[in-house]
């Protein structure tokens, strides 16, 4: 028997993560875009921000949680996740603040998790420049090969379930955090599911992500992160 797609109405509590530094430019329209969707437990993780990023967040009327000083992109997903499970979340959403993904999309993520524990809306990543296209698929290939399923590992995108929310520990406080989520789905046998999607490149989106210097970073705190989750 076919399992009937779930919609936003179908789920009492989702709840969107946006990890954010220094985005004053964006964040206010990523919220209003969100928000537009029918999405209004947003929590913005100010991570450390010297610019009006919190600010214009709350005069969104979104929930924002401030770091101190910049801790980096996973120490502000785990706040996120933290607080959201404090607040019984059934679903949580990440969604980056830089205005590369459609609020419409999510969705999409929200139907996949009718047989999956954990989604990733992979991009087409036709429009990135080249040293990011390539530093991205070696990250893919690395995170594979450390047990994760082979996907856009470093997609900001993705949709948590109530069995992943449950089983995801975050170790990595950086960037590495990405492919440590996409290992752990694997190491843990959760239930993976990609949903591609299409990402809105415009120049100030292109300005961040990965590159292949950055990706040698990465692979080193990646293996840290997950030296730490086997002591644990």
């Amino acid at each position: 028997m076919k399992t009937k797609s779930r919609t936003v109405s179908d789920f009492e509590s989702v709840w969107i993560i946006i990890p954010a530094y220094e985005e004053e430019k964006m964040i206010g329209n990523v919220i209003e875009g969100l928000k537009k969707e029918g999405y209004n437990q947003i929590l913005v993780v100010d991570d450390g921000s010297q610019d009006k990023t919190a600010e214009i967040a709350k005069k969104k009327e979104a929930i924002v949680v401030s770091h101190r000083e910049n801790s980096g992109l996973g120490a502000s997903i785990r706040t996120g996740l933290k607080r959201a499970r404090s607040r019984n979340a059934e679903i949580v959403i990440t969604f980056d603040a830089d205005g590369q993904h459609d609020p419409k999309e999510i969705k999409k993520l929200l139907n996949a998790l009718n047989d999956a524990d954990i989604a990733v809306g992979k991009r087409d990543r036709q429009e990135m420049p080249l040293n990011k296209r390539l530093g991205n698929a070696v990250l893919d290939l690395i995170t594979h090969f450390l047990g994760g399923p082979l996907t856009d590992s470093q997609s900001g995108f993705r949709a948590f379930g109530p069995k992943t929310l449950e089983k995801i520990q975050i170790w990595s406080d950086r960037y590495s955090v990405s492919s440590e989520i996409i290992v752990q789905a694997g190491r843990k046998n959760l239930n993976f599911k990609d949903v591609p999607i299409k990402g809105i490149f415009t120049q100030y989106s292109k300005a961040s992500g990965t590159t292949i210097a950055s990706g040698i970073k990465i692979v080193i705190d990646l293996l840290k992160a997950l030296a730490l989750s086997i002591e644990e």
